[in-house]
């Protein structure tokens, strides 16, 4: 083998334009339908509107018109009754705010009842607190107590014990010493 390409493969060329291609069909998918309407809206039609109605209207109850032509009935009654589709559109704003009202209301009877629980629980939390420590003050008074108490019988020990050895008690010596 000769040279450095290889008989494998596809050539760079082809490489590099098909890559080209593949970059190019997101752009088209982007800018495409953007392109396409703003030409359609420059030619003077529109890509998704019906065709025109060819019937008389109002001159068919509206049961028996064809369905291009109730569409287009609704549309022209819809546009008149504007007022109408507003006042509905109020009322039902109010009654959302209604409903939303009655939710806080009862998110806060409901956070009421929660802080009334959780203070309850505080109370009994510092009930048995202050037991605790009541309990701590009397077990250290005790403790002072018998500290004390310990500190006196070590001391009336020492003074027996003085007052053994004057009469010959040894500390090893543990046969008692009659007289």
């Amino acid at each position: 083998m000769a040279g450095g390409s290889s008989s494998w493969g596809p050539s760079p060329a082809v490489v590099t334009a098909l890559v080209a291609l593949l970059g190019l069909r997101p752009a088209a998918y982007i800018v495409g339908p953007q392109l396409y309407w703003h030409a359609s809206e420059a030619l003077g039609r529109s890509p998704g509107a019906c065709p025109a109605c060819d019937c008389d209207c109002d001159a068919r109850p509206l049961l028996a018109l064809p369905e291009d032509c109730s569409k287009q009935f609704k549309e022209v009654k819809s546009r008149a009754s504007g007022e109408e589709t507003e006042k509905s559109f109020t009322e039902l704003l109010i009654e959302e705010l209604k409903q939303r009202e009655e939710e806080a209301t009862q998110a806060q009877q409901q956070a009421d009842v929660k802080l009334l629980e959780a203070k309850k629980l505080a109370s009994q939390y510092q009930k048995e607190a202050d037991k605790c420590s009541s309990g701590m003050d009397t077990c250290e008074e005790a403790r002072e107590k018998s500290a004390e108490a310990l500190i006196e019988q070590r001391k009336l020990t020492a003074l027996w014990e003085e007052r053994a050895r004057e009469l010959g008690w040894k500390p090893g010596n543990t046969k008692p010493h009659l007289m």
